[in-house]
Order: structure tokens, then C-alpha cells, then sequence
């Protein structure tokens, strides 16, 4: 099972990208984030063209996320518990092939002297909830998308240049850890403890894409059981250098259908 995530920047603009790499790769489960439409207008025919379904939370113009498949979707929940008065499209889960998969879309939390910083705080312990709720149900699942933040140094160009960004804070990095202390696998570092430059966002300025000036911000968060069942996981760099490119790039993992014979030999 082929699982993606990847933050559009717009799927109207994005459209003929997100539907090429489709055809080229053909992910059982696709997660879009920063839809930037409502649900209403999302282009389902281009996309059921390609004999996928959609479940789609839109917004107008900004955020929205949406869960892409060939196989029924089924089990849809919009909307992370928690906070009822929180309208924002960033958070849409459903159940994929006896996987449970979720489009997060999570909030930037900049400036971080503003209001933006604890919502995003906030959300991330809203998000930490839903996960001690999965774990205790024992389901499967991969929680992906953009989550705004960089685990570690490592994973941005100059970490020096983003400590006092709401996407390196160290507030962040410690609701981060609180997550996945919970018992979950970050599938790209699991299978690229060393990795450098491995990064899913490159800014439109500066040259930063033909820099390589880039972050890490865009993960794939599984439950034990999933981790299990890794076999793969890479970041796909090349969506990010075509024409009228979104300033993310997909990110990838694999399941095997059941747990290889030798993961515990």
C-alpha cells in the first residue's frame, strides 16, 4: 500500500501536476493539503477521470484537504476534536484498504508573538488527543501532511536562521516529540537515519529551490502496527523543479501487506 502526502499550494493551479504524478505513480492513498478551493468546487471529474475518488474539506482560497484513492473511502471524519469554534479545513481522516489515514493541514503559527503561536500549540495538543484515541482503538494508521514543523537542525538548510520561527520553536519540537513519543514512527527518518538535504519545501524566494535551501517540514507519522509493515519511503524531488511547481514536494511510504518474515530475525 503506497501511501503520499503533498501540499498543492493550490490544486486549481496545481491540477495538471497532481494528475500527471497520479498516472506516474498511482498511490493507493493521496494526501493533499492547502486546497485553497471550497469542497463544492474541487475538480472531481479530472481526478475520478483517473478512476480515483475524493473526500475533500475545502475553504475558500486558503487551507483545505482532501484524501485521494482508487478503493472506497470510507468512514470520513472532518475536522480534528476539540475546539468546536475552530473552522479551519486542515484536518480530514478516513479509512483506506483497513488503513486509517489522515490530510493534516497544520497551522504555520506565524509570527510567534501573535495569536497564530498558541493556536498552533493548541492544535498540536488537539492532535496529540486524537492520536492516544487511535492507539487505544489498536488501529492502523498513518497520519501525513504538511505539519509546519522541523523536528531537528538537521532537517533545515541553516537551523540557525529558524529558531525563533514558529516552525522550529522550541515549544514546537517538544509538542512534536510529545506526539510521536506516543508510540509513532517518523517513516522517512526510520528508513534515512542519516539523511541530509532531505528536505520537502524550498521557498519561492532567493533561489532557494536551486540553492537547495530547504526544510523538512512535510512527514509520515504511523502507528506501531503500520511501522511494522514499512518497506518503504522516499521524498519525490521532482515535482518540485517542473513549471508552476507548489513549493512542496511529495513525500512517499510503502506498506507490505502483512509484516516481512524477517523484520524481527
Amino acid at each position: 500500500m503506497k501511501i503520499a502526502t503533498w501540499n498543492v499550494n493550490s490544486i486549481k493551479v496545481r491540477l495538471g501536476a497532481v494528475c500527471e504524478w497520479i498516472e506516474k505513480e498511482r498511490p493507493d492513498a493521496l494526501l493533499l493539503q492547502e486546497i485553497k478551493t471550497t469542497t463544492d468546487a474541487f475538480p472531481r471529474f479530472e481526478i475520478e477521470s483517473l478512476g480515483y475518488r475524493c473526500a475533500v474539506l475545502g475553504q475558500r482560497a486558503y487551507n483545505g484537504v482532501a484524501i485521494l484513492s482508487p478503493h472506497p473511502i470510507e468512514d470520513v471524519m472532518e475536522g480534528l476534536p476539540g475546539e468546536p469554534a475552530d473552522d479551519h479545513a486542515r484536518y480530514l481522516e478516513a479509512s483506506i484498504g483497513g488503513v486509517r489515514v489522515a490530510s493534516i493541514y497544520l497551522p504555520n503559527g506565524n509570527p510567534a508573538d501573535s495569536e497564530k503561536y498558541p493556536y498552533k500549540l493548541r492544535w498540536m495538543a488537539r492532535l496529540r488527543e486524537r492520536v492516544e484515541t487511535l492507539l487505544a482503538d489498536d488501529v492502523t494508521f498513518v497520519l501525513g501532511g504538511d505539519y509546519n514543523v522541523i523536528p531537528e537542525p538537521r532537517d533545515a538548510y541553516d537551523p540557525a536562521a529558524w529558531v525563533d520561527d514558529a516552525l522550529f520553536k522550541l515549544d514546537t519540537r517538544r509538542a512534536w516529540r510529545s506526539i510521536v513519543n506516543l508510540g509513532l514512527t517518523d517513516a522517512f527518518r526510520a528508513l534515512e537515519p542519516t539523511a541530509t538535504h532531505a528536505y520537502t519545501f524550498w521557498d519561492y524566494q532567493a533561489g532557494a529551490w536551486q540553492r537547495d535551501l530547504g526544510i523538512r517540514i512535510d512527514h509520515l507519522l504511523l502507528s506501531p502496527d503500520a511501522a511494522d509493515r514499512l518497506i518503504g519511503c522516499q521524498i519525490d524531488k521532482g515535482p518540485r523543479g517542473a513549471p508552476k511547481a507548489s513549493d512542496h514536494t511529495p513525500i512517499w511510504c510503502e506498506l507490505s501487506d502483512k509484516v516481512p518474515a524477517d523484520r524481527f530475525a
